[in-house]
């Protein structure tokens, strides 16, 4: 039995049937992925227990797509605080930076090249063509000119265990506290204060939307998406402030900034393909709605194309210090 994982405003979009790589139609969603388990993946990332038959993958070109509006929706007000904790670690040579659910490791081209100092990557995700090209497309580089480098971990990272973070001076995720449940967000809190290990999680959903022109239906399909976000255990939009009070249980400082995404006329495939998404899922969850939404997609979409369409989908960005291990202070 498949499992569908919700759709994300500018994240994850529902899976397409056929496989990946295949011709899209103009009109189709590109398909995305959820977790699914394989026999024999490393025990430092363990996966969800769904089934073994359904179709994998994050679809590579909407993580393409989505990279310059993530990049610039990254809140740049956490990476000096993020600094000064990386610049007093103690007796570290060089940075060892986890990466979970790196995708095409997009958080690593962004991220590397704003830190000083030796780098060390250890990417983690479940494809491993996501893998492959993560390590192919990584930057060999530091802010100062130090060498980067990078290893692969298969594995979903529904549930961190503590021995993935042994040597870890810092772990990354873009994308991806709203698609974990309450249980999964504690274990990785627990593994990052655990190990004195702060973590910049970022491009959470915060469950608002702003489209401009306004359209009466805006709110509806917003809430109606909001409740596909939350489906089965999923935190959705609830994610951000469930893993600000686990980190903050467990003795870390937290800070949220916002990190929308802006897109206009220079984002419009973006905006399209999302749209798209977008209400899809909102039909999914209240199928009553099909009618309505189509038209409304449809106007939608036309606005984009006209050039005429603002979208505002807010995100936000979580830096947690955790208290160092080792005598730092």
């Amino acid at each position: 039995m498949n499992r569908t994982v919700p759709a994300k405003a500018g994240g994850k979009i529902p899976a397409q049937p056929g496989p990946r790589g295949g011709s899209e139609t103009e009109d189709s969603v590109i398909p995305g992925a959820g977790p699914a388990p394989r026999p024999g993946e490393r025990a430092t990332v363990r996966l969800r227990d769904t089934g073994p038959e359904e179709p994998p993958r994050y679809a590579p070109e909407w993580l393409e797509l989505r990279e310059p509006a993530d990049a610039a929706a990254r809140a740049h007000e956490l990476l000096d605080p993020l600094r000064i904790r990386l610049a007093n670690l103690p007796g570290k040579a060089g940075l060892v930076i986890h990466d979970l659910g790196c995708g095409t490791g997009s958080m690593g081209r962004w991220l590397a090249p704003r830190l000083d100092g030796a780098q060390h990557w250890v990417l983690h995700d479940r494809d491993p063509y996501l893998l492959h090209f993560a390590a192919v497309a990584s930057p060999r580089s530091a802010a100062d000119g130090s060498r980067v480098s990078v290893e692969t971990r298969r594995g979903d990272v529904a549930r961190l265990t503590p021995d993935a973070l042994a040597g870890a001076s810092l772990v990354t995720a873009s994308a991806l506290l709203d698609v974990l449940t309450r249980e999964e967000i504690e274990a990785l809190a627990a593994a990052c204060t655990g190990a004195g290990c702060p973590a910049l999680l970022t491009l959470s959903v915060a469950g608002r939307v702003e489209l401009t022109p306004s359209d009466p239906m805006d709110e509806e399909i917003t809430e109606a998406f909001n409740a596909h976000q939350r489906r089965g255990d999923l935190l959705g939009p609830d994610a951000i402030t469930v893993a600000c009070e686990a980190f903050s249980e467990r003795g870390a400082t937290v800070r949220v900034n916002p990190s929308p995404w802006r897109l206009g006329p220079d984002e419009a495939a973006l905006t399209a393909q999302w749209l798209r998404g977008w209400v899809g899922a909102a039909v999914e969850e209240r199928p009553e709605l099909k009618a309505r939404a189509e038209r409304y997609l449809q106007d939608r979409l036309a606005a984009c194309a006209a050039g005429e369409l603002h979208v505002v989908v807010h995100h936000s960005d979580l830096l947690a210090l955790s208290r160092p291990t080792g005598g730092a202070s």
